[in-house]
């Protein structure tokens, strides 16, 4: 996923998730509103529930509860202070989409701005656009009224930064690259075999490599979908994504 790493549109099939519902289910009809959330981030479930059962459409219910997942930090997945890039700084990625209009905002690689899924619904509402990114986002987001800038590292993510690179920057995201096993400026290793990078032996090594790095903490954030009152649906997700990446992803 661009921005995180369910995506929306999987919401109801995540194996985790908290549920909340407005009136009892009877057979297999449910009554509304309804707020799913992925993991058990139980602030973020309440704060949307509380927005929708108050009567708030079901964007500005995602929006509230994506919005306290970020102040939160849930999981260090979401908002400021959490998972760095390779170069030490957290940067902010969200989306909000209008199940009603099939209206989209999204910012990516924001800097500077904390505020994640509320700077995401300020693209849907007043651009033409879908995604904005990096700096430019930043700037979009603090001229339509939200904080900043303002430093998003954290001194955990700076210490977990230092820790890393005293590692030899490892694991990172790059490949066929030189130096490996060491921190970059890195460099394309020449021609690569692409039939020998393709062996099911090569693949088996990669999908293990990938899997003893899975954890609670590097392979997830809030996604959070809300049906309202009338009906409507709004799906939403926010993130400072994968710790050590590559910046600009």
């Amino acid at each position: 996923m661009a921005l995180g790493s369910i995506p929306t549109f999987l919401l109801f099939i995540s194996t985790f998730f908290f549920m909340v519902l407005g009136d009892d289910a009877v057979g297999n009809s449910v009554k509304y509103p309804l707020v799913v959330s992925t993991w058990p981030f139980k602030e973020a479930v309440k704060a949307a529930w509380k927005a929708v059962d108050g009567g708030l459409s079901a964007v500005d219910a995602v929006v509230e509860g994506c919005s306290t997942c970020e102040e939160l930090r849930c999981d260090g997945t979401v908002g400021p202070g959490g998972s760095p890039d390779e170069n030490g700084e957290t940067t902010i990625d969200a989306l909000v989409m209008n199940g009603v209009t099939m209206e989209v905002g999204a910012v990516a690689a924001m800097r500077y701005v904390k505020d994640g899924i509320r700077a995401a619904r300020l693209v849907m509402q007043h651009t033409e656009h879908t995604l904005l990114v990096g700096e430019k986002a930043s700037v979009f987001a603090i001229s339509m009224g939200l904080p900043g800038p303002s430093n998003l590292s954290s001194s955990e993510s700076i210490e977990k930064w230092t820790k890393w690179k005293e590692n030899h920057c490892q694991p990172n995201f790059w490949k066929n690259v030189v130096p490996a096993g060491s921190c970059g400026p890195y460099h394309p290793k020449g021609k690569v075999d692409v039939s020998e990078e393709c062996t099911k032996t090569n693949l088996m090594g990669v999908a293990e490599l990938r899997s003893s790095h899975i954890s609670p903490h590097n392979h997830d954030t809030i996604s959070m979908t809300v049906i309202d009152k009338m009906g409507h649906v709004a799906v939403g997700t926010s993130t400072n994504g994968a710790t050590y990446k590559i910046p600009g992803r």
